[in-house]
C-alpha cells in the first residue's frame, strides 16, 4: 500500500528501527532516534542494494518518489544507481579541485605565506568579494579572457580603478601558476590590455595635513570625536605612533610593552618584513593602559566591535575622519605617516634618517648596510616624546617656534 503524508507524519519512533513501505522498492525508515530516512532496495548484479534518498521532511514524498523513478530508469538501462551516485560526486569533487577558485586558492597560499597579514587578508577579501562569485566555479580550462573582462569591468563600475588593476594581476598570477601544472594552455590574463579598458589613472598620493594650525584642529576633533571608545584610541595612536594602519589595527597585546613603554612589530606584519620597534611616548602609554582595561583581555589592542577574534576593519579610521567632517582629499589613516615625515623634519628639525627608520622605511648607512631594528633607539625614542609633546602644544593652540637646527640628531 502506497504511503500518504498524512501516514508519514503519524509514524513515530519505537526502541528499534523500523520500515514504512511505499511502492517499487521504496520505504521509508524510522530510527530511534525519530530520524526519518528515504531508502530504495533495489537488486544489481544478481546482489541486494539500498540506495539512500534523502532525509524526510527536507525531502517530502513526491521528491522522493521522483528520485526513486530515476534510479529506476537507470536500472532499466543496466547501471546501477549507487555507482552512478558515486561516480557523480567524484566528477564534481573533480571539478571543484579544478576550479578557478581551487586554483586560485592554492597559488594565493603559496604565493601570501610570507606576506604580512594585512596583505594577506586584503588579497583574499578581493577575491572572495570580488573574483570568485563570478568565476569561481568555471574549470580554470574553460577561464576565457571575457570572462577576467566581466570581473574587471564590473569593479571599474563602482570606480574603484586601482582594484580592478590589482584583481587583473591577481588573475593573471592564478592563471600562470594554472599554466606551471599543465592545467591550462596558456594566461587568459594576457590578452587583456587594460590601457584599453580602463580609463587612464592619475598618481594618488595619501591626502595629509602638515599645516601646524590644522594639525592642532585635526587633533581637538579628535579629542572630541564622539565614535567608540577604541576608535578614538585608534585615532590617537595614528597619530602617536605613525605606523601603516594595518600595522596598528593589527597590534596585539602580546606585542606590547606597557611597562617599558616599547611596542615590537612582528617582521610578519611588516611590509619590509623585518621586526620593527615603537618607541611610546608617555601619552602613547597612558591611551594605551585606559584601553588595556577595555580590550586586554583579548588579543588584539583595536578588536572589532562585531567580535574580538577580529581586529577593527581597515576603513574604522577612515571612517571615522570622514565623520569628523575630513574628506579623503585632506586626512586619510595614511596620512598620519606623512603628516609626522613632514613636520618631524620642518618643524622639529629632527634627522631625516631618524624619521625614516622610524617609519620602517629601507634605510641604510653609508656603507650600505640596513639598519637594523634597534639602530638609534634612544635617540628615537627621544623624538616620539618629542612629536607627542609637539602634537599636545599644537592642539592646545599655543604658538611653536620651528627648530632650525637638527634636533634628535
Amino acid at each position: 500500500m502506497a504511503l500518504s503524508d498524512t501516514t508519514i507524519r503519524n509514524a513515530k519512533p519505537t526502541d528499534k528501527p523500523r520500515k514504512l513501505s511505499d511502492e517499487k522498492g521504496m520505504f521509508l525508515l524510522i530510527t530511534p532516534s525519530g530520524g526519518e530516512l528515504w531508502r530504495l532496495k533495489y537488486r544489481f548484479g544478481g546482489k541486494e542494494k539500498v540506495l539512500a534518498l534523502g532525509r524526510y521532511p527536507d525531502v517530502g514524498l513526491k521528491d522522493a518518489r521522483e528520485r526513486r523513478d530515476a534510479a529506476r530508469e537507470l536500472l532499466a538501462n543496466e547501471t546501477d544507481p549507487g555507482e552512478a551516485r558515486k561516480a557523480s560526486r567524484a566528477d564534481r569533487a573533480v571539478k571543484a579541485a579544478n576550479s578557478f577558485e581551487a586554483v586560485a586558492r592554492a597559488w594565493y597560499a603559496k604565493a601570501y605565506a610570507d606576506k604580512a597579514e594585512s596583505t594577506r587578508e586584503k588579497t583574499m577579501t578581493r577575491l572572495e568579494q570580488d573574483v570568485f562569485p563570478m568565476i569561481g566555479d568555471i574549470p580554470v580550462s574553460a577561464i576565457k579572457a571575457s570572462d577576467l573582462r566581466r570581473v574587471i569591468e564590473r569593479i571599474e563600475q563602482r570606480g574603484a580603478l586601482d582594484i580592478a588593476r590589482r584583481v587583473h594581476n591577481y588573475m593573471g598570477r592564478a592563471l600562470r601558476y594554472a599554466d606551471s601544472l599543465d592545467m591550462v594552455e596558456r594566461d587568459a590574463s594576457a590578452s587583456i590590455d587594460l590601457n584599453l579598458i580602463l580609463p587612464a589613472r592619475d598618481t594618488v598620493h595619501h591626502a595629509a595635513m602638515t599645516d601646524p594650525v590644522a594639525v592642532g584642529g585635526l587633533m581637538r576633533a579628535i579629542d572630541g570625536f564622539t565614535g567608540g571608545f577604541v576608535t578614538v584610541c585608534a585615532l590617537k595612536l595614528s597619530a602617536l605612533t605613525f605606523v601603516r594602519p594595518g600595522e596598528l589595527r593589527h597590534a596585539e597585546w602580546s606585542e606590547i610593552d606597557l611597562e617599558g613603554a616599547t611596542w615590537r612589530i612582528p617582521g610578519s606584519k611588516m611590509k619590509m618584513k623585518q621586526d620593527h620597534i615603537v618607541p611610546l611616548s608617555k601619552q602613547a602609554v597612558a591611551i594605551l593602559l585606559d584601553l588595556h582595561a577595555i580590550t586586554g583581555r583579548g588579543a588584539y589592542v583595536f578588536p572589532s566591535e562585531r567580535g574580538g577574534s577580529r581586529p577593527i576593519s581597515e576603513n574604522t579610521v577612515n571612517a571615522a575622519l570622514r565623520r569628523m567632517g575630513y574628506t579623503k582629499e585632506e586626512m586619510t589613516a595614511h596620512g598620519f605617516r606623512a603628516m609626522a615625515r613632514t613636520l618631524l623634519d620642518e618643524a622639529l628639525g629632527v634627522s631625516q634618517d631618524l624619521i625614516e627608520h622610524q617609519l620602517a622605511h629601507a634605510v641604510k648607512d653609508t656603507n650600505g648596510r640596513a639598519y637594523n631594528r634597534t639602530t638609534h633607539l634612544p635617540k628615537r625614542r627621544t623624538m616620539m616624546q618629542l612629536w607627542a609633546s609637539y602634537l599636545d602644544s599644537l592642539k592646545s593652540g599655543a604658538d611653536v617656534i620651528p627648530i632650525h637646527g637638527k634636533a634628535a640628531a
